[in-house]
Formats: C-alpha cells, structure tokens, sequence
C-alpha cells in the first residue's frame, strides 16, 4: 500500500507540474519535492523521466481511447452493424475535446496535461502516438462499412484531418478566440464537436449531414 502509495503521490506531482509548467521546464527533483519522496523512489517506481511521461500520457490515452470506443460500439448497434458516417467522427472527436475544453476541464491537471501533449512535442509522446494506433484502425474499419463506395485512402485521410481539427482547436484555441472576438464559443463544447463533425462529413462525401 506504501509503495502504491508513493507512486500515486509521483504522478499526480508530476501531472500538475507538466500542467502548468511544461515538460521542459520540470525537473526530476521538481517532482520529488512536490510528491515528498525521494529521488531513488521516482527511479524505482518510473527509472526515467521519459518513462514517467510516457505512463501519464498513456493513462490519459487508454481513458479517452476506452470512451471513443464505447461511443463506436453504441454508434453501430444503433445501425445494425453500420453506423452513420456522422455518429463515427463524433465518437472519435468528442471524447477528446470533452476531456480538454470547456470552463470546469480546462482548470483540471489532466486536462492541461493532455492540452500540453498536444501542443509540445515531446520524444516518449511522440513515440506513443505514432505506435498506438490499432484502436484507429478499428474507426476505419468503421468508416468503410459506413461508405463501403469510398476508397480506403480517402477514409483514411478524412479520419485524419478530423483527428488534426480537434487536435488544433484544442492548440489553438486562445488564438482562435482572440481572432474572432470571442464570438466563436469555445466552451459550448457540444458546438465545436457538431462543427468538425459537420466538416469532416462533407469532405468526405461532398453534403452536409446534421446530427440527430
């Protein structure tokens, strides 16, 4: 319980730092401090800072990834087997931009965690990102039964550039705001979700197709 303990205390402590600070600007020692443990416990439990990154990363990833695929299943037992178009972009987008943006997420260290991920490009995330892709795959799959007349590198592309929209609406979203004056909302959450849905769906297939 001690040692479980001692490992919570170290990736909490470090979660909020990344958060707030960055991933260059934390040291092993900053973590140290904040949990109250000793450097040989970090080395034990994690052996690097890398290795420490890549778990938080991962822990976040596998939440919203288990989200994205439950909201998949939901999507096609609701179509027998073939969702709509629309229903399978907004499972893969919507947990994501749930978990970072409105007012209540984005003042959580998860969320500012992940925000930080996306926008600072750093080795063991990097790694995790290009590896880690077999629950994607499983989208497309989904893509192909939902347009079986498209080809394969048309859905990929547009399973892409709906990952690239949420992922830079989430970078990016202060710019955004300062640009449009604030008149686009950034914490009706539900809204952006419905836009890039929207987008993706007519890139795809050349209309327009509103969520039920």
């Amino acid at each position: 319980m001690a040692a479980d303990h001692t490992r919570t205390a170290i990736l909490l402590a470090a979660e909020r730092l990344y958060a707030e600070r960055g991933f260059a600007d934390v040291t092993m020692r900053d973590i140290v401090a904040a949990a109250d443990v000793n450097l040989a416990a970090v080395n034990y439990h994690f052996g690097s800072k890398d290795e420490l990154i890549a778990e938080l990363f991962v822990s976040r990833s596998l939440v919203t990834n288990r989200e994205r695929l439950n909201e998949l299943k939901t999507a096609e037992e609701a179509g027998g087997g073939r969702a709509r178009i629309d229903a399978i972009f907004a499972a893969l987008v919507g947990p994501t931009l749930r978990g970072c943006l409105g007012p209540d997420k984005q003042r959580s260290d998860a969320a500012r965690f992940m925000i930080r991920a996306s926008i600072e490009s750093v080795p063991p995330i990097r790694k995790i990102k290009n590896r880690e892709v077999d629950h994607l795959k499983r989208f497309a799959a989904a893509m192909r039964r939902s347009l079986p007349d498209h080809d394969d590198v048309d859905l990929f592309w547009g399973l892409h550039f709906a990952l690239a929209m949420a992922h830079q609406t989430i970078r990016d979203s202060e710019r955004l705001n300062k640009l449009s004056e604030g008149r686009c909302d950034l914490n009706d959450v539900q809204g952006i979700i419905n836009r890039i849905v929207g987008v993706s769906v007519l890139a795809l297939t050349g209309r327009a197709k509103a969520r039920a």
